[in-house]
């Protein structure tokens, strides 16, 4: 199945929840780092952890970056969180949640700092 990205510009996308499987595709698409914004266990225990995609990740040559959010709760420190990881991070990013839509508002509100 395809990944459906949502690009933001040519260094910030994001996604909704990925496997470890897809890492390789992601590298595929030319990107440097993944931002996995989901906490874990959220979805239960269908839902892949953090350490078995960061594995994956850096096995890809990527970076990894944990920064687990709760839908509807984003802090101050997460957002200056992010807005770090933006500026470090090798770019293109892709961030990813449950849907998207919580590392999309995150990234919106990481430009604003």
């Amino acid at each position: 199945m395809a990944l459906e990205i949502t690009k933001h510009n040519s260094e910030f996308s994001t996604v909704g929840q990925i496997s470890p499987e897809e890492v390789s595709q992601i590298a595929a698409l030319g990107y440097k780092s993944v931002i996995d914004n989901r906490p874990d266990m959220e979805g239960g225990h269908d839902q892949p952890l953090h350490v078995d995609i960061e594995k994956q990740v850096e096995a890809s040559g990527m970076q990894f970056a944990y920064l687990p959010v709760i839908s509807g709760a984003i802090t101050p420190e997460q957002v200056q969180q992010m807005a770090s990881l933006i500026d470090s991070m090798p770019k293109p990013i892709l961030a990813f949640c449950r849907s998207g839509a919580r590392s999309t508002n995150l990234y919106h509100l990481a430009l604003r700092t």
